[in-house]
């Protein structure tokens, strides 16, 4: 048997190659990832990019021919230095390959490798997942599967059973020849006994001729036979799907500024790649709000200009009515994340905590709320001192704070680690 690779790969580059460095180096990868999220703009987050590992940390070990034999030599000693001194570092800078200052030495590169955009979401993807997920329903387009359904007589080669088939097969044989082989042992038997006896050779010959016949239509018996091929069957099942729906909630008023808004952006994006490329039956709503909140398509979401005053339940009652409507708890997994930067007037802060308590989290498989403060907070904001009784009280609700955008990357993965992995 001869294995083709078809796989198409670039000029002079290897697929299995490039998986084996990824595998290897994948904490070095890992840690360059979770920088170009705080470099890159939004459009440019799902996009591949260049990976620097030190050339140091690649070096393998190798061998080499000692000088072989017994051999004898003399270390000259030194005024400066006793066993056990530290020597400090040389003096210089350059590249974190070994470089020097301009003109004094050689120096070693970065190793530069490139990483496409489905190897950068797997990496930025990797062991996440939405909490709880429980399949509790049939979805509308229904998910199939093969379940074992015994045995049939007929199918394709690939489906044969050989244990089955022998057994069959043996069941036959016995069920055939047992009654014969009896009947042949007694026969046997009798025949050892008339054989002492000369006057009995008229009977002789006649069991020996019935003997005989016996041993040929035991031997007719076929080992293997049509009727006793067994193939495995299998039919189609209708398969539970995990249907899921997010709730996307954005503050976008006033205080909320240009910086505030592009974090919360750079969150939501990052959810976004992450429910659309990990799961299939995963529906979102966008929710926008000032004092009064809207159900907004995605780009409305993410590059709508409006803005306002600030009234955080509006937002919380939409999400209600929108999930009484369309999604029942009976049928949908339901999560929700909520991004603001924690101001709020009045009473509002605390008719929010209190309404998602009784209204929102009784429904919710996982609640999310992401405060943009100020770069430097010194106090809580309303919104965070009602929710922050909240994270104590409930098993389905999360809080963090996003203050910088190299902040993003590792509460994201906070938020959605697996149980397992986290």
């Amino acid at each position: 048997m001869h294995l083709i690779d078809r796989r198409l790969n670039g000029r002079n580059k290897s697929a299995v190659n490039r998986e084996r460095f990824i595998r290897r180096y994948k904490d070095h990868i890992r840690r360059a990832v979770k920088g170009m999220v705080a470099d890159r703009s939004i459009k440019d987050m799902i996009q591949g990019g260049e990976v620097k590992v030190p050339a140091k940390d690649i070096s393998e070990p190798g061998f080499s021919y000692g000088r072989g034999g017994d051999w004898e030599s003399v270390h000259p000693g030194n005024r400066e230095f006793v066993r056990g001194d530290r020597i400090q570092r040389p003096g210089g800078r350059g590249g974190s390959g070994g470089g020097r200052e301009p003109g004094t030495g050689e120096s070693t590169d970065d190793f530069v490798f490139s990483l496409s955009r489905e190897e950068f979401l797997d990496i930025f993807f990797e062991d996440l997942e939405l909490p709880n997920l429980m399949r509790t329903t049939l979805a509308e387009v229904q998910q199939r599967k093969l379940v074992r359904a015994g045995y049939v007589k007929d199918g394709a080669p690939s489906n044969l059973s050989v244990a089955r088939t022998m057994k069959t097969a043996l069941a036959r044989r016995i069920a055939l020849g047992g009654p014969l082989r009896e009947e042949l042992e007694d026969l046997r038997a009798l025949l050892a006994q008339l054989l002492r006896d000369p006057s009995e050779s008229t009977r002789v010959h006649a069991l020996q001729a019935r003997i005989l016949e016996l041993e040929g239509r035991i031997a007719r018996v076929p080992f293997l036979d049509d009727v006793d091929l067994r193939y495995r069957h299998r039919v189609v099942q209708p398969a539970p799907v995990a249907r899921a729906v997010m709730f996307c909630l954005m503050d976008v008023s006033a205080s909320m500024d240009e910086r505030k808004k592009d974090l919360a952006k750079r969150f939501f994006t990052l959810l976004y790649l992450f429910l659309t490329r990990e799961y299939e039956r995963v529906e979102l709503v966008f929710i926008r709000h000032t004092d009064e909140a809207e159900e907004v398509d995605e780009d409305t979401f993410f590059y709508d200009q409006r803005s306002g005053g600030t009234v955080v339940l509006s937002a919380l009652e939409l999400m209600k009515s929108v999930a009484a409507a369309r999604f029942p708890v009976s049928e949908w997994n339901i999560y929700a994340a909520q991004a603001s930067d924690g101001d709020a007037f009045g009473a509002d802060a605390g008719k929010s905590a209190r309404y998602l308590r009784e209204q929102l989290l009784p429904l919710t498989r996982y609640f999310a709320y992401i405060e943009t403060p100020e770069e430097e907070y010194s106090r809580k904001s309303p919104l965070w001192a009602e929710y922050e009784e909240l994270q104590g009280e409930e098993d389905n609700f999360a809080m963090k704070r996003v203050s910088r955008a190299q902040d993003i990357y590792p509460v994201f993965r906070d938020l959605f680690a697996k149980e397992h992995a986290a």
